[in-house]
């Protein structure tokens, strides 16, 4: 019998620190080599570790909501057989320099960096790190009634509308709101049956199970404005735990938000934490706002036509399936208009002996701003100007989707060379964002409304919205700042000039 400790890895490029937020694994449980031990949230997402050992759990070494250095052990894992292997290096593979904007040939494209960056292993071998489940949406197929196949739960498995196997008793609304205040990193506990097959149901392309649909109409919570988490794309208790504290800003419903009038103000001061992806941000945005000088300009749009484009892709045949919206065009405005103006897609670089160089990109890793419960995150998409309109609308999908769930790996938060953020999505006119660090310059998408405008002498109702740009002034001088904008501002006017 072998006794081996699996200690925290490094998960990222240079992460020093993680908290562990939930165990997968208990004392006394068998593993196999890549099965998921434990979450951890680093400083920029929340990743799954996977076991480099098979055996059985011996003991867990760190408890969850702590939050310790790269090197603790966290695990000990007995083996049967003597010379188990040892923890593989789960190091992200860094992403290199890629050639000429449109030149990527087939031998200079990183394959390595296209499998981490959709969770997938890389050929040779199982993968020993950290990434989402392969097909974590996937349905699993509907089994036969009678069937012997898949054990006892699968041989259970529901039709659509068909009756529960096991009755269950729901959580009320009350023990769905004190779960929400259980510490960080913990997770709710329920010792009552569960359904043990497959999910029942779907209402509205949405999965869930009975008593979580039941827990849903308790809470008056529409399932469709649930990030579902579950393995099979089904919405989960915890998702309703999340999506409620969320909902109530952490309210507690006996007193209000305000607390009780007689409680001393001292204690009714809620201390939040700041750690994980919040606190990586908070230090990146004042290290941007200080170290690079901003200077903003902002730009009105005639957006009727890109409204009218993007219900053209809707209806479309080509597009079916895939969310198409103006951020769409937009994000192939930004590509276009760098492609012309490319000093807006750089990074100033001080170097040792005190002078300093400007590195300029010939390739687009286009970042989007996507705002999540534990905080703001900014994934890129890579090599974005090889894609095509609809490949740029499935990544924007699987980014807004993979962020929202939490699953954002490490190295799709790296690399980014010009940044968009949303801020239309929550009905904000326009803004002044912080650049992203290492990078020269973002833009921020006001909402679209019809607001009245002059054409052609007449004041008649059009889609108007509002750009915002941001920029590094070392880099980016106010002439090249205007054309930047101005050329996005004419691809939101006229989408037709994406053909040229």
């Amino acid at each position: 019998m072998t006794l081996n400790k699996f200690n925290l890895p490094d998960v990222g490029e240079g992460l020093t620190e993680a908290e562990i937020v939930s165990w997968k694994v208990k004392p006394g449980d068998a593993v196999a080599i890549n099965d998921v031990l434990c979450e951890i949230e680093t400083a920029k997402s929340i990743v799954e570790l996977p076991s480099p050992f098979a055996g059985t759990v011996t003991e867990l070494l760190v408890p969850e909501g702590v939050t310790i250095d790269v090197g603790t052990a966290i695990i000990s894992v007995t083996s049967g057989v003597a010379g188990d292997p040892t923890p593989a290096d789960v190091r992200a593979p860094a992403t290199p320099v890629q050639p000429l904007y449109g030149k990527l040939s087939a031998a200079d494209d990183d394959t390595q960096d296209s499998a981490s960056a959709t969770g997938s292993p890389l050929a040779g071998g199982p993968l020993v790190g950290s990434g989402p489940k392969a097909d974590a949406v996937k349905r699993r197929p509907r089994i036969a009634r009678g069937s012997t196949s898949g054990g006892g739960a699968a041989a259970a498995a529901l039709t659509v509308n068909a009756p529960e196997v096991e009755p269950v008793q729901p959580r009320t609304p009350a023990e769905v709101s004190s779960a929400a205040t259980a510490p960080a990193g913990s997770e709710p506990v329920d010792n009552r049956p569960t359904l043990g097959g497959a999910i029942t149901g779907l209402v509205n392309k949405v999965l869930a199970k009975p008593p979580v649909r039941k827990i849903a109409r308790d809470l008056g919570i529409d399932l469709a404005d649930v990030v579902a988490t579950g393995l099979r794309g089904e919405v989960t208790r915890e998702d309703l735990v999340s999506y409620q504290a969320q909902r109530d800003a952490e309210v507690d419903k006996a007193d209000g938000f305000w607390g009780k009038a007689g409680k001393p103000q001292d204690q009714r001061i809620e201390q939040i934490p700041v750690k994980g992806v919040r606190k990586a941000t908070a230090k990146a945005m004042v290290d941007s706002a200080f170290s690079a000088p901003h200077v903003s300009i902002f730009v009105d749009v005639d957006a009727s036509r890109t409204m009218e484009f993007v219900k053209r892709l809707k209806a479309s045949r080509d597009f079916e399936g895939i969310r198409v919206s103006p951020l769409l065009i937009l994000a192939k405005a930004v590509i276009w208009a760098a492609a012309r103006n490319p000093s807006v897609n750089a990074t100033w670089v001080d170097t040792a002996d005190g002078a300093a160089e400007i590195h300029v990109k010939h390739y687009m890793n286009l970042g989007i701003a996507a705002a999540t419960p534990r905080g703001l995150m900014v994934p890129n998409i890579k090599n974005a100007q090889d894609l095509s309109l609809k490949e740029l609308a499935q990544a924007l999908n699987n980014l807004a989707t993979t962020a929202r769930a939490g699953k954002t790996q490490p190295a799709e938060m790296q690399d980014g060379t010009l940044t968009i953020t949303n801020i239309g999505a929550l009905g904000i006119d326009t803004g002044t964002p912080i650049i992203n660090p290492g990078e020269v310059a973002i833009v921020a998408f006001g909402t679209i409304k019809q607001k009245p405008w002059v054409l052609d002498g007449e004041v008649i109702p059009r889609w108007i919205t509002t750009l915002g740009g941001s920029f590094d002034h070392r880099v980016v001088d106010g002439d090249l700042s205007a054309r930047f904008m101005a050329d996005v501002a004419a691809i939101l006017e006229e989408p037709a000039l994406l053909l040229d």
